[in-house]
């Protein structure tokens, strides 16, 4: 939007705190090459145009907002005579993308003086070029200490989870080394026992009935019910009373592997039916080593399912044979950011999910939005650890819903909250509650830039003890990706 152009007057301009050191020439060659214009109340510039000038109020009043997912944010609103805006990084020049970074309008007529971004940029490494080149280094030093700590703010992260994923795979694998183990033994003593009942009375019918009652047998391992522990308990001196009575020694040791796979007293009946009483313990023996290769194989089948089920939750998260930028199922990228920072969790501290499963697929960028769940799901752990001073205890609930044209992600703790004095700090870089070496306070600032600038959307969060909460909203829709905008931006 353009102003009116009105004289620039020298003196006028010299009374500006800006431009107060400079002497009656410099102070003429700005008339000379600005302007003075006058605004009607609307707005001067929007954020994202290219930055084509620098704006210092002569008078009037100024507002300047952000923009957060779909709404303008106010970040400022001031009448004090020589506020500027606009182009002030132009002294960069093309290594950095010349755009306004926030919108200005103004609320009643208002003066600038408004200088060109070019001429902005010479006067300055003309006349300071100390400083233009102390503002460099701060500005380039910020951004590669920016970037670096960030680096190993993921390093840490990788570290973490790596040591987690680790721990949760070793459980199922020895599991599945110990059960493979057991299963050869007892294969091997059901063969031996096979030999010995072929050796045996029996004719061809009983053995007949004895196989099928084990090929049944097996069927009804894999349908076994799910008992209470005491239904279990009642049953198991069932059969180790049935076991007893039919000269079957030490059945309290087998009555409970013949409980979990199902079997009652009309089973046992059914066995004693088809052998006669000397042959019922080697055929009893026969069933249960059965009943203990089909466990053996469950527990072997469920062990190598929870590795698989890791491994896949691994490359969920990492996303390393996936596009950068795709339509993804929020509660997939949840529940693997979750099972990769289980190990973190401890005994006491629960994790509750609310999802919505009727929310559509959104289009977003995986692995950084995993990122984003990585840092605040940390920060609640932390929080809660805090809290206890033990090791954590508390309540993390992962909540997504629908909100208008947005889809929640809320993350609540029941840790310590946030204090007030530090609220206005929490996204603000290498800014940390935690203890030195635990945090580069780098993460709530890396999760604002990822969901704000990358994705278009809002992060926020309301605190108080025992009820911190996080959120995050994302647009349903986005526009195509933008590989250009940095998360450092």
């Amino acid at each position: 939007m353009s102003g009116r152009p009105l004289p620039c007057g020298p003196q006028e301009i010299g009374s500006l705190f800006l431009f107060e050191k400079l002497d009656p020439e410099q102070l003429g060659r700005l008339c000379a090459e600005g302007r003075v214009e006058s605004f009607d109340p609307g707005p001067v510039y929007a954020e994202g145009d290219p930055a084509t000038c620098f704006y210092v109020m002569l008078e009037g009043t100024v507002v300047l907002s952000r923009r957060v997912g779909g709404d303008d944010v106010e970040v400022n609103r001031t009448s004090q005579r020589g506020v500027y805006a606009g182009a002030m990084q132009a002294y960069l020049g093309e290594r950095v993308r010349q755009v306004y970074n926030n919108s200005m309008r103004v609320t009643e007529p208002t003066r600038f003086f408004v200088l060109p971004a070019d001429t902005f940029a010479s006067i300055m490494q003309e006349w300071f070029p100390m400083a233009v080149h102390l503002l460099e280094g701060l500005f380039f030093g910020s951004k590669s200490t920016q970037r670096a700590i960030g680096q190993r703010e993921r390093l840490l992260a990788l570290g973490s989870l790596s040591a987690g994923l680790t721990h949760e795979l070793n459980n199922p694998a020895a599991a599945a080394v110990r059960a493979t183990a057991t299963l050869r033994e007892r294969v091997g003593k059901m063969r031996h026992k096979l030999r010995m009942i072929s050796a045996g009375t029996y004719d061809r019918e009983t053995l007949a009935n004895l196989i099928d009652i084990q090929e049944r047998t097996a069927e009804r391992v894999a349908k076994a019910p799910v008992l209470s522990p005491l239904e279990a308990a009642d049953r198991e001196d069932e059969l180790a009373d049935w076991l007893d009575d039919h000269g079957i020694t030490e059945g309290w040791r087998i009555a409970p592997t013949f409980v979990q796979a199902g079997l009652d007293l009309d089973w046992l009946e059914r066995i004693a039916a088809v052998v006669d009483e000397e042959t019922l313990p080697g055929a009893i023996g026969w069933i249960g080593y059965t009943v203990e290769t089909e466990l053996l194989m469950d527990e072997i089948e469920d062990s190598t399912g929870r590795i698989s089920h890791l491994v896949d939750a691994a490359k969920q998260y990492s996303q390393l044979d996936r596009a950068p930028f795709q339509v993804a199922d929020v509660h997939e990228l949840l529940d693997s950011t979750l099972l990769m920072l289980s190990g973190k969790f401890g005994p006491r501290i629960t994790v509750v999910k609310e999802y919505d499963r009727t929310l559509p697929r959104i289009p977003a960028y995986p692995a950084e939005l995993n990122q984003v769940w990585t840092n605040l799901i940390d920060n609640a752990v932390s929080a809660m650890r805090r809290s206890d001073g033990d090791g954590g205890e508390g309540t993390l609930t992962v909540r997504t819903a629908r909100d208008h044209d947005r889809l929640l992600v809320e993350f609540r703790d029941t840790g310590t909250g946030i204090p007030p004095e530090i609220r206005d700090r929490v996204f603000d870089p290498f800014f940390t509650t935690k203890p030195v070496g635990e945090g580069t306070g780098l993460g709530l600032d890396i999760s604002w830039r990822i969901v704000v600038n990358k994705h278009h959307g809002s992060l926020h969060f309301d605190s108080e003890p025992g009820d911190t909460r996080f959120r995050v909203l994302l647009p349903l829709t986005a526009p195509a990706p933008d590989d250009t905008s940095e998360e450092s931006a």
